[in-house]
């Protein structure tokens, strides 16, 4: 049976509750939406969709391939996509950018046919959002991060669960 795997970096507890205060900001400002789940908040480094048995043998292996040093993550905006999705903006670092290219890399040498766009760290807060709230600059906040992990998307009873089903611990 195939399953929905990303790669992503998940967040402590005092990251995500700065993130939720900034998604119930937005909902108070809101119209309506579909806003994210205090678990479901985290970075996206590679989606990968549907995926196999084989499949997220790969994906495990090219996360246990990966060197990286912790690295930290700064939240410092919020923002939007045409279509109602919003956001919180992760600032751009080489070392960010390196870990994702490193990893997208390692993926497609085992074969992952990945969205060949521009890497743009967000943290997605809400879809389907109706507003008339202008994207809006925050207090920088963020953490350091010490592993990435393989994730499962999966929906039960009509909500969206994400599940960590491997990590990749950061070197020392």
């Amino acid at each position: 049976m195939d399953m929905r795997l990303f790669i992503a970096i998940n967040f402590n507890e005092d990251t995500r509750a700065r993130l939720v205060a900034l998604r119930d900001e937005l909902r108070f400002r809101s119209e309506c939406g579909n806003f994210s789940l205090p678990e479901n908040l985290h970075l996206t480094l590679a989606f990968l969709g549907e995926c196999s048995a084989r499949q997220m043998a790969g994906a495990k292996d090219s996360l246990d391939f990966l060197q990286f040093a912790p690295l930290s993550i700064m939240i410092e905006r919020i923002g939007n996509f045409q279509g109602g999705l919003w956001w919180a903006g992760v600032k751009l670092t080489t070392q960010l950018l390196g870990l994702q290219r490193e990893l997208s890399d390692a993926l497609k040498k085992r074969g992952f046919a990945l969205e060949n766009r521009k890497f743009s760290p967000h943290i997605t807060i809400g879809r389907n959002i109706i507003t008339d709230v202008m994207p809006w600059s925050i207090e920088p906040f963020g953490e350091t991060i010490g592993a990435i992990s393989l994730m499962k998307s999966e929906r039960v009873n009509g909500k969206l669960n994400y599940t960590k089903i491997h990590s990749k611990p950061a070197d020392d």
